[in-house]
């Protein structure tokens, strides 16, 4: 049964890895070793468990179905060794993480430096790329995502709620007037990455929904912070994405009293059976996002 179960973690490795090579490089072994022990697994099973070229590896329908139970059984596994070993207390190993680039590099950088320092066994591979990566298929162990939970089979941990505000520099309010109500905001410059072309405002009590248009149809934060500071228009913005430039003095908040929807910030995970090092990224950003935040989630 023990061998089983290490053929069964070398499938999984090789099908993160997408490939032989990859994942020998990563386990340390030869890759003619793992290519002769995914071999023996298939004969033992007596079904052929991946299609193999000279270019990649894919998955046969019994490969995708044996993949999908191996890879709980193999979490579940490597999780129980880990909670009666020391890691739980001081965890180590790579933590592989997406984050949204705007606001890692603005606000999370500090938390991520002060969290390494925390824990020295922890080395970190993080995508800051756009794209969202998949759990599933991907060696990934965190997602760290903003707005919406998509509906999947992913585990979403609510870490904390970001509320927008409104934000303008100096220049663009001297040289085209500061609004002094949402409706206002319709005769000036917006940058709306949501492209639906309104922002729904709240004040408390009230709440306005105003259409709002700009001469630039971007997609980036960053640009559009970017933009927003070179006199540009105005956005609409978590006070966190644009901390460096409030303190820099590039942008300032207008409209102090309204402000947008909150929106969440999650953690992301493919199972609930998550080793110590990923637990205690998690809780570290819940509780100081949860300290430093507007407002947030339990």
């Amino acid at each position: 049964m023990s061998d089983y179960l290490k053929d069964m973690a070398l499938f999984v490795e090789v099908v993160k890895a997408r490939g032989f090579r990859g994942a020998a490089a990563a386990l340390g072994m030869p890759n003619s070793t793992l290519s002769r022990r995914i071999s023996e697994l298939e004969k033992s099973i007596g079904l052929r468990l991946l299609h193999r070229t000279t270019r990649k590896v894919e998955l046969t329908e019994a490969g995708q179905a044996y993949f999908e139970r191996c890879k709980r059984i193999v979490d579940e596994a490597r999780l129980a060794h880990e909670q009666l070993g020391e890691m739980l207390a001081q965890p180590s190993g790579v933590l592989r993480a997406s984050l949204p680039v705007d606001f890692a590099v603005t606000y999370l950088a500090p938390l991520i430096a002060e969290f390494a320092h925390l824990y020295p066994g922890i080395t970190f591979d993080f995508d800051l790329t756009p794209r969202r990566v998949d759990l599933v298929s991907e060696p990934y162990d965190v997602a760290i995502r903003m707005g919406e939970s998509e509906n999947s089979q992913l585990i979403a941990r609510t870490l904390a709620m970001l509320t927008p505000g409104l934000y303008a520099s100096p220049g663009y309010l001297e040289r085209s007037g500061e609004p002094t109500k949402p409706a206002e905001l319709e005769q000036h410059e917006c940058f709306n990455i949501l492209r639906t072309g309104t922002w729904t405002l709240h004040d408390g009590k009230r709440s306005s929904t105003v259409a709002v248009s700009g001469r630039f149809t971007l997609n980036s934060v960053g640009m559009i912070r970017r933009m927003a500071s070179l006199d540009m228009g105005i956005v609409l913005l978590p006070e966190q994405i644009v901390a460096d430039e409030l303190a820099a003095g590039r942008l300032r908040r207008i409209l102090p009293q309204w402000h947008g929807t909150p929106r969440p910030v999650y953690a992301m995970t493919e199972t609930r059976l998550l080793p110590a090092k990923t637990q205690r990224f998690i809780e570290f950003l819940r509780e100081r996002l949860g300290r430093n935040a507007v407002q947030t989630s339990a």
